[in-house]
């Protein structure tokens, strides 16, 4: 078996001199994901980021490795790596390369493309979501094979589609399948932890509904003072829809169809895990002063993020800017929402559900129009195998000197279901470094460095146990 302090010795070194300075030049790249930007390839950031990462990959070559560029007419791009390895298995890596856009609210020497490093953290969009997942990935590798441990074969994939849910992901995984072949065992470094004092293991992920709810009550705008009590605002038609999928008062998700039974395994889990963290499960959270959270119960705050259904709402339109709403009942309104599902919930089939709840027996007979995005379903996961439970508490009392926790994200990463039903028996190890306050798809965004090398030492390690079984 490799030798600790080897490896975090190299693993240190090599993120200090190769992988930081590379996040750096990838967070001054605007690759905002396609939903995004929908002139994605004629403003070519993409290009970019993907040119950045594939200069790296060839700077940084492993005995062997063959290197595939995905370029499927009218979808983002694709990397794909096949590294050959001592034995009949195989694993696949797993990360993305586009962002999520600017948001507002940064502190004032910061900002999305603007890198800044300081006390262990880099700060700016799509460091720690999820542009160092490449890079430790085959950092891992290498320092397994610097100390001469027998490896897997490794299939490496990154997308650039992940923030708008990964819509080209499913034609590439049918492109490549003869190059990725059979896989024992995922690794995905897109996920959370809930802090930065040991490993975490992603049990579950949330699925998404997304897309636009439209109202329209004129044809074009008139006199408040004298339309209003005759003609209904189109924001308060918004907000009756609305009410049938959210309850105002507390936020529960009414519809019985889209919710699900919690399976008794992850409430234990979620009990085991708010005995570790507490109130840092809602403290984390930059509240207003006197801001209280929804439910100071730290399991019902676990349960809530991770199996409960929960609706955001992430745009608007129709409503000017303060100092330009005139006296004037507007035409239309439209809201952005962003639903999370139960993990086991079928995501087209829930869509059905929103859409016939949002349209059906409109107020006052006012024209309803809803757009969707594509829908993700959730992931469980299986069971884990004895050997790989046992190796996350190893690697983890290893490098963090405290042992494992398992937990469920509320995010969404299609890309885990989509493997669950095409490798149903492979073992997954879901992890990352979206910690405390970390704040991916939000201002200030940051990647813990010091977490992020103890990561890459573990999964590393990960990797050395899974071979010698």
């Amino acid at each position: 078996m490799p030798n600790p302090q080897v490896t975090e010795a190299f693993v240190n070194k090599f993120w200090d001199d190769e992988i930081v300075p590379t996040l750096i030049d990838y967070i001054r790249i605007p690759n905002k994901s396609p939903a995004f930007d929908p002139n994605w390839d004629a403003n070519g950031h993409m290009e970019d980021a993907f040119q950045l990462a594939w200069k790296w990959i060839e700077a940084h070559p492993i005995p062997g490795m063959k290197t595939y560029q995905g370029r499927l007419e009218g979808r983002t791009p694709l990397i794909l790596l096949d590294i050959p390895g001592d034995l009949d298995k195989t694993i696949l890596l797993y990360g993305h390369l586009d962002k999520q856009p600017e948001m507002s609210g940064w502190r004032a020497d910061l900002g999305p493309w603007k890198p800044v490093y300081e006390d262990g953290k880099l700060y700016g969009r799509g460091g720690a979501d999820d542009g160092y997942a490449l890079f430790a990935s085959m950092c891992a590798m290498m320092a397994m094979r610097e100390q001469g441990v027998k490896l897997p074969r490794a299939v490496v994939m990154i997308e650039f589609s992940e923030e708008s849910g990964s819509p080209d992901l499913p034609a590439y995984v049918d492109h490549f399948s003869a190059e990725i072949g059979e896989v024992d065992l995922v690794v995905c470094l897109d996920s959370g932890a809930g802090n930065y004092d040991q490993l975490w293991s992603t049990t579950s992920l949330r699925g998404l509904v997304g897309g636009t709810v439209r109202v329209d009550v004129l044809e074009e705008g008139v006199h408040s003072g004298d339309a209003s009590g005759i003609v209904p605002s189109s924001f308060r038609v918004l907000r009756q829809l609305v009410a049938r999928l959210e309850d105002e008062n507390t936020g529960e998700i009414v519809p019985e169809s889209l919710k699900v039974e919690i399976p008794e395994q992850r409430v234990a889990q979620a009990r085991r895990v708010a005995d570790s963290l507490g109130e840092e499960l809602y403290r984390k959270y930059p509240f207003v002063q006197g801001m209280q959270p929804a439910t100071d119960d730290p399991v019902a705050c676990i349960l809530n993020r991770t199996w409960r259904a929960a609706l955001s709402y992430t745009g608007a339109e129709g409503l000017p800017p303060v100092q330009s709403g005139g006296n004037v009942l507007r035409p239309y309104s439209t809201l952005k929402l962003s639903l999370r599902l139960p993990p086991t919930l079928e995501g087209h089939e829930a869509q059905k559900v929103v859409e016939d709840i949002l349209s059906r027996n409109p107020p006052y007979n006012a024209k309803i129009t809803c757009e969707f995005e594509e829908a993700a379903t959730g992931w469980n996961a299986p069971p884990l195998a004895d050997w790989l439970a046992d190796a996350l508490d190893e690697v983890s009392q290893t490098f963090y000197d405290k042992p494992a926790l398992h937990m469920g994200e509320g995010g969404t990463i299609p890309f885990m279901g989509m493997l669950g039903e095409k490798f149903p028996k492979a073992q997954f190890v879901v992890t990352g470094v979206l910690g405390p306050n970390s704040n991916a798809h939000g201002p200030n965004e940051f990647l813990h460095v010091p977490y992020a090398k103890k990561l890459t030492c573990c999964v590393a390690h990960i990797l050395a146990i899974h071979a010698a079984l």
